[in-house]
């Protein structure tokens, strides 16, 4: 047992009887490696990560590796989701030293954890003009040993160039009409017609992107924007990186097509994906989309809630094919043999057809992954019905996938937003209950009461790592859209306690751009600082469109004016590479629009006739409305105050931009008011 044994990560815990004595990220390890003057190989990865099991089970697991290793390296393990910082910096080192990146991510640094040598996956033999992890290990010891001089003085080189690197720059002002316009036509000349999605393979979802065209259309009206989000949302949904039986989507297609996935399910993705679908229906009204935020949120809550209330990280691409071996995409994958053998040949052959199982398969080895490639024909739903049901039952007997049950705050902070507005909009209040579970969780375990949250939890117990930008921002989002579902201001008054914590702690007090780490957090070789969006939002986006969103319902300058600042790097960034903006262009849209600000009053939510005005609010269609609901001059929610029932009646009152119309008692008033110009 290596020093991992008492780790919260899942990730780092799976590493824990590697015969590799491994230390976490901390000042013990860089310590040992001065005493012993040797350098320190830093290997980062996460619980999900198919190539990471697969260098673990060939290099970490092997006795000589970690013989070699043990002898002539100190061995760092890092999850990448509870230290995105150390990741994104020293990420950013093999970028700019490979062109590429990567996990599993392997670094060489000095005991003063500067850089020199960079890689990903390493095999443990030669192949395809890749040296071998052995040769890697034996030529960075004799580099080290025969060679310090010239190891140290690159390390010091690329730290320095790292250091010197312009941080972000802000543009003046923020977002207008024309950088949005010119956002929405490179989208459009990146869009895949026939496949939906924007490039090629592999195919990511692009949520944040989906967002800011559902939001454009809904303030401007572009059929095209519309036309892009439904399309892709509906191609997704046929394609096999949508679960067709269990619901939610993997990580991503590794075709244009999205037929064959990269099978690991994140709780980010089917979080901003679930709510990417509801806003869709609150739009369209399609079935579709309303199936899928259905099933999204059921798989969150079936398959990633925890114990203690709040969501798992994700579940494993790989797991035992029934032989002992773990296999990518085993537990999905189906045969035309295999559903003959389960349903007879009749409706083996109607799931085929249905599911787009073929005899020479979609995947591997003769295997297909469903899709609902059958656009037209019309099918018998009772008989589909049954055979889901059956197939379902019989997956659920293979082995499962692992979970990497550790919360990250972040993420939870996207699920709790997702869950609240989609049980909103669809009658479940059982999801509404799971969002605020979720948000009790982080409240109770992650947040202290000086304000500050803890990345990470696990089994009930916090981890040791600091949140970040993106924990502060996201968990924040959450609670906004908690408090505006529920009409409990609490939710509201911990949003500004994160919020204010990003205003003092994460901010830079000059030119108003922020960073990912804390003013007062661990220093590292640079402090990372990243306006784009990836596989999440960007900490500085939802940063932006949270303050936005306080702003409206609080009244308070400051934050608007916190939010305008930082927006300036969308308006930089947006017209150039929109893809990788989405959500700063989203809150951009709100901006523009007021946001507008909407306070249902009457004598309870549960009144029948505020509970219709306050259901009407929730699904405008308008960016970024903020909804405060309770009683007159209620105490909740500033948006209350000086607010009367109307002739007795429960009243609406919309305002934005300083402005503020007629109050309205019925639902169809306050929709023409919120949905239109």
């Amino acid at each position: 047992m290596n020093r991992l044994a008492d780790v919260t990560s899942p990730y780092l815990l799976q590493h824990a009887d590697n015969p590799v004595d491994w230390y976490p990220w901390g000042p013990e390890a860089f310590e040992e490696a001065r005493r012993r003057d040797v350098p320190i190989l830093l290997s980062v990865g996460y619980s999900a990560c198919h190539w990471c099991h697969v260098m673990a089970h060939e290099s970490f697991e092997d006795q000589a590796t970690a013989d070699y290793l043990n002898e002539n390296f100190v061995s760092v393990k890092v999850d990448r989701e509870e230290r995105p910082d150390v990741d994104a910096v020293y990420m950013e080192a093999v970028q700019a030293a490979t062109g590429q990146g990567g996990w599993p991510m392997t670094v060489f640094l000095t005991p003063e954890a500067e850089p020199f040598y960079f890689g990903t996956y390493f095999p443990p033999r030669p192949q395809h003009g890749m040296p071998s992890f052995g040769q890697v290990l034996e030529g960075v010891h004799q580099a080290w040993e025969g060679r310090r001089d010239e190891v140290t003085e690159v390390a010091g080189k690329i730290t320095r160039d790292l250091a010197q690197r312009e941080f972000v720059r802000q543009a003046a002002g923020v977002p207008g009409e024309e950088e949005l316009a010119q956002a929405l036509l490179g989208l459009t000349r990146e869009y895949d017609p026939q496949r939906g999605g924007f490039g090629g393979a592999p195919k990511f979802p692009p949520s944040m992107a989906l967002e800011f065209l559902l939001r454009h259309h809904a303030r401007t009206g572009s059929e095209g924007a519309l036309q892009m989000a439904s399309d892709t949302c509906e191609r997704m949904a046929r394609g096999g990186i949508y679960d067709q039986l269990g619901g939610g989507f993997a990580r991503y297609s590794v075709d244009r097509d999205w037929v064959v996935p990269h099978f690991e399910k994140m709780l980010y993705d089917n979080a901003l994906l679930c709510r990417v679908y509801a806003h869709l229906w609150r739009t369209t009204g399609s079935d579709l989309a309303r199936r899928v935020a259905l099933e999204t949120a059921d798989f969150l809550v079936a398959e990633l809630r925890t114990e203690e209330g709040g969501f798992a990280s994700a579940l494993d691409a790989d797991s035992d094919d029934g032989t002992g071996r773990h296999v990518e995409g085993a537990y999905y994958v189906w045969t035309p043999d295999s559903l003959r053998a389960l349903l007879g040949d009749e409706d083996g052959e109607l799931a085929a057809e249905y599911f787009g199982v073929t005899g020479e398969g979609t995947f591997e080895h003769g295997q297909s992954v469903l899709q609902l490639p059958q656009a037209e024909r019309v099918f018998d739903a009772e008989r589909i019905a049954s055979i889901r049901e059956r197939m379902l039952a019989e997956r659920s007997r293979r082995p499962a996938p692992g979970r990497d049950d550790k919360v990250v705050a972040a993420w939870n902070g996207l699920a709790i937003a997702a869950l609240a507005e989609t049980g909103a909009y669809f009658d479940r209040p059982d999801l509404i209950e799971a969002a605020v579970a979720a948000a009790d969780h982080l409240v109770r375990l992650h947040l202290d009461e000086h304000g500050h949250l803890t990345r990470t939890s696990r089994d009930g117990r916090a981890g040791a790592n600091s949140g970040v930008l993106e924990d502060y921002a996201d968990v924040a989002e959450g609670f906004l859209a908690l408090a505006s579902v529920t009409g409990e201001g609490v939710w509201l008054d911990f949003a500004g306690l994160l919020l204010d914590q990003i205003t003092t702690r994460f901010t830079d007090p000059e030119s108003g751009a922020l960073y990912d780490t804390a003013s007062d957090a661990e220093q590292l070789i640079r402090r990372p600082q990243d306006p784009t969006d990836n596989a999440t939002p960007s900490g500085w986006s939802a940063a932006a469109a949270a303050l936005l969103s306080y702003a409206a319902h609080t009244g308070s300058d400051a934050h608007r004016t916190a939010a305008e600042r930082a927006l300036g790097v969308v308006k930089a960034l947006g017209p150039r590479v929109p893809r990788f903006v989405g959500w700063g262009l989203a809150a951009a849209e709100a901006l523009l629009d007021g946001p507008r600000e909407v306070a249902v009053v009457g004598p309870s939510l549960s009144d029948g006739r505020t509970a219709a005005l306050h259901r009407t609010a929730l699904l405008a269609r308008a960016p970024g409305a903020v909804v405060a609901a309770g009683t007159p001059d209620g105490e909740e929610f500033p948006l209350l105050a000086h607010r009367p029932l109307v002739d007795g009646a429960p009243a609406a009152y919309v305002c934005r931009n300083f402005t503020c119309e007629a109050p309205v008692t019925d639902p169809g008033a306050l929709r023409a008011a919120l949905d239109g110009d």
